[in-house]
């Protein structure tokens, strides 16, 4: 849904319950092997875990593998279909979450997945631990279904309205030739931003900052997958732990409220607003002269108004903004829910807010 992002909302974690399939019941996917040290910044060498994880996304695009992940309440559908419960093909082993018997995949991408960590034992055969998912013919791995751990690394249909969006702005920004030398992706997740600005824009230091441990472990491996050698990334809450000024942030945060207050979903504050407004209030103050906030995000429209932009406005004083809503209704399913019962619908919002020049 939306990329994990900083402690500003609250990372509690009771586990909640997400559709599962038929069958004997089993812990939630995790990745196995102990997770790496944090650091302030990308490693020198990668630990022999991810350098494994890297060698099977580079097997899996040997193979022309692509996947375009759906929305959870989507792949609940089709997981749920009876046809065939055990995976076929590669789509199904790392798109769709099915278990696998040995004999579904090429004994070599089987060994890299166990030297990775991530074929997790399940009954008679295995599961992935990671999905992989493509978007502009590059490869992202992210958490495996259901993504029900409070440190889960999200990709999906936010994902890729964020991209589109994000693309087209960045060759606005070039048509009309405004270098970008420094950027940040707050809230990187598994990194599908930064890599956009990174290879749109090769020059410049883009730092791809995040506060989940997982999500910068996939990030990185996802960089190198995509040959980026600008994208640094960082453990920051926000911006609170970087310095300097920026030509360019960009953001794609959580925006829901989640009973379980998942890393991932949860934006805390008003219906889901608090980690955005958060982030605006911090932009406005460390973009460089000309320098631009590029802000996707969703708001729980009530009574016909938008609460977001009405909180949004008096933050964006002394900037040069535009505010576009670019799909009227988003994740609908939350309606149901008791903290929209007030809500006409969740729509997914465009923000652009640029500090002149002089």
């Amino acid at each position: 849904m939306m990329n994990a992002t900083a402690s500003t909302a609250k990372q509690a974690a009771p586990r909640e319950a997400g559709p599962r399939e038929a069958g004997p019941r089993e812990a939630a996917p995790r990745e196995a092997g102990p997770r790496p040290a944090a650091s302030p910044s990308s490693p020198a060498r990668p630990e022999p875990q991810s350098r494994a994880l890297v060698e099977l996304g580079q097997a899996l695009q040997a193979t022309g593998y692509r996947f375009t992940t759906v929305t959870p309440a989507t792949h609940s559908r089709v997981k749920a279909r009876t046809d065939h419960v055990w995976a076929r093909d590669l789509a199904d082993v790392f798109g769709w979450s099915r278990p696998f018997q040995a004999d579904a995949v090429p004994a070599a991408i089987l060994r890299l997945m166990q030297a990775a960590g991530i074929a997790q034992p399940h009954r008679d055969g295995w599961r992935s631990t990671l999905r992989a998912s493509t978007l502009d013919g590059q490869l992202y791995f992210h958490s495996a279904y259901p993504t029900s751990d409070a440190d889960a690394v999200f990709f999906g249909p936010d994902t890729y309205r964020f991209g589109r969006a994000l693309r087209r702005e960045l060759a606005d920004l070039q048509a009309a030739g405004r270098p970008v030398r420094r950027a940040a992706d707050v809230g990187a997740g598994a990194g599908p931003g930064a890599a956009i600005v990174a290879l749109a824009c090769p020059q410049a230091e883009v730092l791809a900052l995040d506060i989940n441990d997982k999500a910068m472990r996939l990030a990185r491996v996802n960089m190198e997958l995509a040959g980026l050698a600008n994208v640094d990334v960082r453990r920051s809450d926000l911006l609170n732990d970087i310095d300097g000024e920026f030509d360019l942030i960009v953001s794609n945060p959580p925006y829901l409220l989640d009973p379980s207050e998942r890393a991932y979903r949860h934006g805390g504050g008003e219906l889901g607003a608090g980690l955005s407004l958060d982030l605006v209030k911090q932009a406005a103050t460390r973009l460089a002269p000309g320098g631009t906030l590029l802000l996707y995000t969703g708001v729980a429209m009530r009574h016909n108004r938008d609460p977001f932009l009405q909180a949004v406005t008096p933050l964006l004083a002394g900037l040069t903004w535009t505010y576009e809503e670019i799909d009227p209704d988003v994740f609908g399913e939350e309606l149901d829910t008791p903290a929209y019962q007030d809500s006409d619908r969740i729509a997914a919002v465009w923000l652009k807010a640029t500090r002149p020049q002089h």
